[in-house]
């Protein structure tokens, strides 16, 4: 997993919301296409006309946005089914963060498990952020010093919770993560076979 320590640069603005994973990548589009090209596909039912031409009028389709690497989005983002590929999607449409109010909560676990760090933020702030960065200003998102750069300088923070702030930081995942844990590990099973041994004996273990 690619590690996040801070990305800068324009942020756009999607402030719908309830944007759900349906929404965000469509179900046959993971059935077909590879993961790394899911990018074009990303908000597809937004960004592109029943004719399949680009609506000039979404966010990420104006020139100063088609690149951005932030997405302020509305509330609840990211709602809906269990899709990991929501994620992937995003990431291959060149996002690494999504600031939101809120966000469903399997969406945003699922951001932790592939590199994209969701921050959480409340609407004055979102607002804030949004007022600065509407023409394609950079903004800064720190993971380091939980904060966000603002183009007059301001800065907002934001809390993650730790465990999750090292795994983006050291860019690992939860599976990555277990053999640092071997001696808690080893320790507990030692105590459990002595607590609980008829357990060990009839697993097999």
């Amino acid at each position: 997993m690619q590690p996040f320590t801070e990305v800068t640069g324009p942020a756009a603005s999607l402030p719908r919301a309830n944007v759900d994973t349906d929404v965000i990548i469509r179900i046959e589009r993971l059935t077909s296409v590879p993961r790394e090209q899911l990018g074009r596909y990303a908000l597809e039912v937004l960004r592109y006309r029943r004719d399949g031409s680009e609506d000039p009028d979404f966010v990420l389709n104006r020139p100063a946005f088609r690149v951005a690497p932030i997405l302020i989005a509305g509330a609840n983002f990211g709602c809906g089914s269990s899709r990991e590929g929501a994620v992937w999607a995003l990431m291959a449409a060149g996002l690494r963060c999504v600031i939101a109010e809120s966000f469903g909560d399997i969406f945003y676990n699922n951001c932790f498990q592939n590199g994209m760090l969701p921050v959480a933020l409340p609407e004055p702030a979102i607002t804030a952020i949004s007022a600065q960065t509407g023409e394609g200003e950079p903004l800064t998102v720190d993971l380091v010093s939980q904060s966000i750069a603002l183009p007059d300088g301001q800065q907002i923070g934001f809390e993650i919770d730790a465990a999750r702030r090292k795994t983006l930081l050291e860019g690992i995942d939860e599976i990555e993560l277990t053999p640092r844990q071997r001696d808690d590990i080893v320790a507990w099973q030692q105590y459990d076979r002595a607590a609980r041994g008829w357990v060990w004996v009839l697993s097999g273990a």
